[in-house]
């Protein structure tokens, strides 16, 4: 395993709920980004920011390491869950709720529902 591989595993191995983005959560530095760290912030799930332009090797390395080509990329209990897209999908349907409540993770169950409410 690559350095960055090495890194990347320790980072999910060590947080709950891992966001590779571009930026941090405070300051997202693009619209994707900011969408997903938006749903995680607003649901007050509490979540490790990894800034993927912070980093040309990381920013790279994870996307070999998932095999997905995007970023954001949402990590639960170790588990690639996806990115943009199918995060506001998850989201919508009430599948993040399932998820997060199947592996331990704290979130505001009223607020899922108003972001559904809003988009329904």
């Amino acid at each position: 395993m690559s350095d960055v591989t090495t890194n990347i595993q320790q980072i999910i191995d060590t947080n709950p709920v891992v966001l590779f983005m571009k930026g941090t959560k405070e300051m997202p530095q693009c619209g994707f980004s900011s969408r997903v760290a938006g749903v995680l912030n607003y649901m007050g799930v509490s979540f490790q920011d990894v800034n993927v332009l912070a980093d040309e090797g990381l920013r790279q390395g994870i996307k070999d390491f998932s095999d997905w080509p995007t970023i954001p990329q949402l990590y639960v209990s170790g588990e690639f869950v996806g990115g943009c897209d199918i995060i506001t999908e998850m989201t919508l349907s009430g599948e993040l709720d399932q998820l997060f409540a199947q592996k331990g993770v704290e979130f505001d169950q009223a607020a899922a529902d108003k972001i559904r409410e809003a988009n329904a």
